[in-house]
């Protein structure tokens, strides 16, 4: 696929403090075993999945929410009252009309900022990002709260053969800036975004309708085949926008959906699976706050100077790319 070459320069953003909430449950494949009959090991070989974080009785989108914000306080270099953009971008939700965005926003009290919900299945996280990016462009915003939060299992059915196996349950939280504010600020080089309704099953591919079966991905072999196509067309577009290249890349980090799409990411690439960070093997499917999730449960083990491209594909379709430095 042709790299595109009319995208404008991604403006400088920094990322001050990254955090994130996992459920301490976990479900194993043996629970789908004894549910519906699927082989444990038929889920490992066609997933890479061993188990999925799961929220208990007492969570749910806005709790994770609220825990993942809470992880990153610490190391916020300001205090949490000078944001003046909260963006919710997801695309499960536990109240459409008191989004995220506002129930954080009034936990904290913030005052005089914006807030809003962005949602575009599982590129929801990078779109949010680049709406940050614009309000900073425009100089109607300074410091921002981007947060991530998935309840998968709120919405999936455990029988479901095709997909009811796959879901995790997780939130992060990305406090962001338009100029740095310490030496441990990440610098975000670059980001892609790109819809793809036109292409293959598109919005029939995967679909979440609450009132009548959940979230469900009827064509799944449809949406394996073009993750992986455009998820390396997001970053080969992330990546010349910085005159970078893949040799240049400390690590990547894939939209965690399916452990085989990652392997043919990596064989598609030429890149070995050593550079690729993963957590879906415990975790399951965590949609738009996986790759996210991935970066901040591996931010301590990063060296300065590492660079990192994360790239994601969502139902719709949808795909996008981040590259950020450390």
């Amino acid at each position: 696929m042709a790299v595109k070459t009319n995208n404008l320069k991604t403006s400088t953003m920094y990322i001050n403090a990254i955090g994130h909430y996992i459920p301490s449950q976990r479900i194993s494949n043996d629970y789908f075993r004894d549910l519906n009959g699927l082989d444990p090991d038929w889920i490992i070989q066609r997933t890479g999945i061993r188990s999925r974080s799961r929220c208990g009785a007492d969570e749910n989108v806005d709790t994770m929410a609220f825990d993942a914000v809470e992880n990153a306080l610490p190391r916020l270099p300001y205090p949490v009252k000078d944001v003046d953009l909260l963006v919710a971008a997801h695309y499960c939700a536990y109240d459409t009309v008191g989004t995220v965005a506002h129930k954080v926003q009034r936990k904290y009290g913030i005052e005089g900022a914006k807030a809003l919900y962005v949602s575009s299945a599982c590129s929801s996280f990078v779109n949010g990002l680049e709406v940050i990016e614009g309000y900073f462009a425009m100089g109607k915003a300074k410091k921002a709260l981007l947060i991530c939060s998935e309840h998968n299992s709120y919405y999936s059915n455990d029988t479901d053969h095709t997909a009811g196996h796959l879901w995790g349950d997780a939130a992060v939280a990305y406090f962001i800036s338009a100029e740095k504010q310490a030496d441990t600020d990440i610098e975000i080089l670059s980001v892609f975004t790109e819809a793809e309704g036109h292409i293959g099953k598109g919005p029939d591919g995967v679909m979440l309708r609450p009132k009548e079966d959940g979230i469900q991905m009827p064509a799944g072999r449809d949406v394996f085949m073009y993750a992986v196509k455009y998820m390396e067309y997001a970053l080969e577009n992330n990546l010349k926008e910085s005159n970078l290249t893949k040799d240049d890349v400390s690590y990547f980090i894939t939209h965690q959906a399916n452990m085989r799409i990652v392997k043919q990411l990596s064989h598609m690439m030429e890149v070995p699976m050593e550079r690729f960070l993963n957590n879906i093997e415990e975790l399951g499917n965590t949609g738009s706050a996986s790759a996210a999730l991935v970066l901040s449960q591996n931010q301590t083990n990063l060296k300065k100077g590492d660079i990192v491209s994360l790239m994601v594909f969502g139902g719709g379709y949808s795909c996008a790319a981040f590259t950020v430095k450390i």
